[in-house]
């Protein structure tokens, strides 16, 4: 496995000083890594060399291109110029991914490159029936404010992303350089470990249409993000009955949608 930060020197300038030569800092390892479907590359992303099985798998599962246990077998294959996934998937998921145009090559900020369809842009998301999964204020600050606590690489770095899932505690968290990396890593996980997606995906980053749709294909009743939302992702979240939750703090959030799995307990959540 690639190192997920590499060490390297810099200098330093603050107002007033001279040149300073501060306690190097990792930077983060951001390299090319294909997503090859029965020896086909669907697509590119930039991504941090690291959970690569769960990569493949969320990826799989939130561009509906095939189910955990469609999957029949992933291997990793280092390459000069960096990673192919190989991944092979079994007969109804190869029809089903023979059947789509779809090719992306995206950068990390990217969630919907490639995509040749406005239908497909703005596809329907997967409708969340989970309605007996509910929160608290309190717990909706004590999970944000819990989520920095697993980003280590984020803490080596500062330039990681992280996506965690929570229920009454801390599940699982993912971190990648690109946020839809993590959130793919995420769902791959609780897709691998066979978890049900009862409870709460975090976010460090904004909410853009495509993350409220890879949510919604995980099944989870509630997202919770450190950003802010665009107002397609809120329509998308309302669609799919999604609580969604954005501007979140230790000591605040916004609530946008479905506030029915809130609590009405008292906190200052205004």
């Amino acid at each position: 496995m690639m190192q997920t930060s590499r060490p390297a020197s810099r200098i330093s300038f603050g107002r007033g000083d001279g040149p300073a030569r501060p306690p190097i800092r990792p930077l983060a390892a951001e390299v090319a890594i294909a997503l090859s479907f029965n020896g086909t590359t669907q697509a590119v992303m930039m991504a941090s060399p690291a959970d690569l099985a769960d990569f493949a798998y969320g990826f799989a599962a939130s561009e509906g291109i095939a189910r955990a246990d469609q999957i029949q077998s992933v291997e990793v294959v280092e390459t000069p110029l960096g990673t192919d996934l190989q991944i092979w998937v079994d007969a109804q998921a190869e029809a089903r991914l023979s059947a789509r145009r779809r090719t992306m090559a995206g950068p990390v900020g990217c969630g919907l490159c490639g995509i040749d369809s406005l239908e497909e842009a703005l596809r329907a998301a997967q409708p969340v029936s989970d309605r007996s999964f509910t929160m608290t204020p309190s717990q909706v600050m004590a999970a944000i404010a819990d989520l920095p606590r697993h980003q280590p690489l984020h803490d080596a770095t500062r330039a990681i992303h992280a996506a965690g899932f929570w229920t009454d505690s801390m599940v699982a968290v993912r971190e990648d350089v690109g946020r839809h990396n993590a959130l793919d890593k995420l769902v791959g996980h609780i897709r691998r470990a066979g978890l049900a997606p009862h409870g709460a995906v975090l976010l460090t980053s904004r909410v853009s249409i495509d993350m409220v749709q890879k949510v919604a294909s995980l099944g989870a009743p509630i997202l919770i993000a450190a950003s802010a939302p665009t107002d397609a992702a809120v329509r998308m979240a309302e669609s799919a009955g999604i609580t969604l939750i954005a501007q979140a703090r230790c000591d605040r959030f916004d609530l946008f949608t479905h506030p029915n799995r809130i609590s009405q307990e008292a906190a200052n959540v205004a």
